[in-house]
């Protein structure tokens, strides 16, 4: 996607250093953004890049794209949806980052339940922990399918709910209730 023309844009230019220098990232990767068509820059009649000051917000998108798990073809067709002959405005970047909302909030979501579960049994058939008796007894929630299901979404009380009533006859009075924390067994 590059384009020589040794003639400058309306638009102030980086050459390639002050832009790797503003922007943090190697000049490797900005040669690997334009081959993947998410930057474009202009050639000077040395054959030097220059890119537009616009593109240090593009390469910011790119990376928080990245960073929130974005394929390189879903920021491709997000970038896409930008205007090539104007700076993008404040409207476009924010009209895009929304579309982000929802996978935002999933990943929130899915890391609050990582931090809130790790520690305790999480479905993945090693038995390991004392909890595990308690919330995956025999390991039934490997019924639901491979990994690590209580990380996965499914939930130990629908797990626990689905045991027969003779697979869940309690063996001593601390058994697990469907939807009850399991009590703490007492140090000796």
């Amino acid at each position: 996607m590059n384009k020589s023309n040794s003639t400058p844009q309306t638009q102030e230019r980086l050459p390639i250093g002050e832009l790797v220098r503003r922007s943090g990232v190697a000049a490797s990767t900005l040669r690997f953004y334009e081959d993947a068509g998410l930057l474009l820059s202009l050639r000077s009649d040395s054959g030097r890049r220059h890119y537009a000051r616009s593109d240090l917000r593009r390469l910011a998108f790119i990376r928080a794209a990245q960073t929130v798990g974005l394929s390189l073809d879903d920021i491709r067709a997000a970038l896409a949806e930008l205007p090539e002959s104007r700076t993008p405005t404040a409207a476009d970047w924010e009209r895009l980052s929304k579309s982000w909302r929802p996978l935002l909030d999933q990943r929130i979501a899915e890391l609050v339940q990582l931090r809130d579960t790790l520690s305790s049994c999480i479905g993945c058939g090693c038995l390991s922990l004392r909890k595990c008796k308690l919330y995956n007894p025999g390991d039934r929630a490997g019924q639901k399918g491979a990994g690590a299901r209580y990380l996965l979404g499914d939930r130990v009380q629908d797990v626990l709910a689905e045991l027969s009533p003779l697979d869940s006859a309690p063996s001593s009075s601390r058994a697990a209730k469907p939807g009850a924390a399991p009590a703490r067994a007492k140090k000796r």
